[in-house]
């Protein structure tokens, strides 16, 4: 009987995904939020689809009724924020929440299956995020003085890191957290939120090439204390937020050529002075020939990715927890070997269709400012998503960056929230911005027509 389910339910699992993934694109071919609502009911069937029929699948290979009251807990929770975006931010977009509830909803799957403990903890993470993010929203729809705060946010954002750097804690040879009471933070995360800020006021501000190279600076100091902190992919992370936005605000292509061969130079000079950077590279290049000491990692994740086939192996069903860190940098892979190849390129799928939508909304903003933050809000997002899928399938070298929404990693996932719930707010910004234009157009109608019947009534005469 358990056979039956693992083989069904898989099949099962990969097609609502992929009704999803599909709604998620026609949602493109839509002009509005009102024309969408039947799109997103369906999105919402498919997502709770797909839960459901993981956790039947993860109920009928442990057996454990602990797993059933914690996927009814899932459930309430991921209802209430569903039900309770759509009744307080009518004016959000939903397309936005629901990929994130939906990437929520698959790293808890993974996370549940190969570690109980880490999945309950990333789910009380999860439920607080929510609590605190809902109010971001009418935060950044309310106040309009945030473009202000330029330098404090570059001394917040470079007094952080520089913490780090000095006290934090040394682990796998880079310092990237530091512990509170037993409670480990990661200050560069939170920091890429304030960076954001920070970048986008001061290209608001920003009046002539001497702004721009002040600018530069302060983004190099931020870069700089991460690289002395071997925090390389945050460094990386920080950088091309800075070359993006350089280039949405200026549309300048030189600017972007300049940054881009500063980075080629930087990463040069990177690999010559880091050890463990030569290691990942050369794991990169040859896994197998160091394949029980430096390419232990990535040969296993390769494995764990090739075994999948295209409907994966069922959760339980492979052995994802040979790759270290698999909770962590590795979930691409433990995805791919358990719930199918199919499925995992509809994940990353979804995660497009994410990045997309927020340069969409980005795109269409009048407001410089706020274009700006939701712009860097979708590069931050779909280059970590790049960095961690793309080192764990030897795409590129690792970064020990983590999947947005899907990896282990309490303030990755605090912080991504909060990022969604800002780009929320400012798609707020954006409708009223279509609110007011309407009424525009509407007063110079009526105005109009007032001319014509007073000009008839004028002949008349």
């Amino acid at each position: 009987m358990e056979l039956y389910v693992t083989e069904i339910s898989k099949y099962v699992i990969t097609l609502f995904l992929f009704l999803y993934t599909l709604e998620a694109f026609l949602a493109f071919t839509r002009k509005n939020e009102e024309k969408r609502k039947g799109l997103y009911i369906r999105q919402i069937i498919c997502m709770f689809a797909v839960q459901i029929a993981c956790f039947i699948q993860i109920l009928a290979r442990t057996g454990k009724v602990r797993y059933a009251f914690f996927f009814a807990f899932q459930i309430i929770v991921f209802v209430a924020v569903i039900t309770l975006f759509y009744l307080i931010y009518p004016d959000g977009n939903k397309q936005i929440i629901n990929n994130c509830v939906m990437l929520l909803m698959i790293g808890m799957i993974i996370l549940t299956r190969l570690s109980y403990d880490k999945a309950v903890k990333q789910f009380f993470i999860i439920t607080a995020s929510f609590i605190v993010g809902f109010f971001v929203p009418e935060l950044i729809f309310r106040f309009d003085f945030l473009k202000k705060y330029t330098w404090i946010y570059a001394g917040v954002g470079i007094v952080a890191i520089g913490i780090v750097l000095i006290l934090g804690a040394t682990i796998n040879g880079s310092k990237i957290s530091f512990s509170v009471s037993g409670i480990s933070f990661q200050p560069s995360e939170v920091v890429k939120i304030v960076f954001l800020f920070y970048l986008s006021a001061a290209l608001y501000q920003a009046e002539g090439l001497f702004d721009l190279f002040m600018l530069s600076v302060i983004s190099a100091a931020h870069v700089i204390i991460l690289v002395l902190s071997k925090d390389l992919g945050s460094a990386l992370i920080f950088f091309i937020i800075y070359l993006a936005l350089i280039y949405i605000a200026t549309e300048n292509i030189g600017y972007l050529g300049i940054g881009l061969a500063a980075g080629v130079l930087a990463s040069v000079v990177a690999y010559k002075l880091f050890s463990h950077i030569q290691v990942r590279v050369q794991a990169f290049i040859d896994p197998f020939s160091d394949i029980e000491r430096s390419g232990y990692q990535l040969s296993q994740s390769l494995f764990g990715i090739s075994s999948g086939c295209w409907f994966g192996l069922g959760l339980y069903g492979g052995s994802p927890r040979s790759i270290p860190y698999v909770e962590q940098d590795f979930i691409f892979s433990a995805i791919a070997e358990e719930l199918g190849l199919i499925f995992a390129v509809l994940m990353v799928l979804i995660c497009v269709s994410t990045f997309i939508m927020l340069l969409q909304e980005g795109y269409y903003l009048r407001n410089k400012f706020y274009r700006l933050i939701i712009s860097g809000t979708a590069v931050a997002y779909i280059f970590q998503t790049f960095l961690t899928i793309g080192g764990g399938a030897k795409f590129i070298p690792l970064t020990g960056v983590t999947l947005p929404l899907v990896s282990y990693g309490g303030t990755s996932v605090l912080v991504t929230i909060v990022m969604i719930m800002i780009a929320e707010g400012i798609c707020m910004i954006r409708q009223e911005e279509i609110y007011e234009a309407r009424e525009l157009r509407r007063r110079k109608l009526e105005a109009k027509k007032r001319g014509r019947k007073q000009g008839y009534e004028t002949d008349r005469n």
